[in-house]
């Protein structure tokens, strides 16, 4: 007879399909070459314009009091959603040169 209790359901007739949840950790941050990139995106985000912020050096909490003051200076809403900071609007000579006041070596990548 087969041992039932270890099995992981992976459809219910109930609920439909059971994500499984991951058990390992989360993949690391991809390695920084040192430079921190801004790029304009527009596409995929209901015509609002974005800045995301990626490559910044920075451990997590950090990554976010750095997003705090960023949002502050700009005057607008944003988020960071894993190591990435997202600033709403168009503000990137703004966030560039904030930037490079903490230190950052600052590149401006897309349209």
């Amino acid at each position: 007879m087969t041992n039932w209790s270890d099995s992981i359901p992976v459809y219910s007739s109930e609920t439909g399909r059971i994500k499984q949840k991951n058990t390992g950790s989360k993949p690391a941050a991809p390695p920084s070459d040192g430079i921190v990139r801004l790029r304009r995106e527009v596409k995929g985000r209901g015509g609002g314009t974005v800045i995301v912020i990626s490559g910044v050096p920075l451990s997590a909490s950090e990554i976010k009091e750095l997003a705090g003051a960023l949002k502050k200076k700009c005057g607008c809403g944003g988020t960071v959603k894993d190591g990435i900071i997202e600033i709403q609007g168009d503000h990137r000579d703004t966030l560039a040169a904030e930037l490079q006041a903490h230190g950052f070596k600052v590149k401006l990548a897309g349209g």
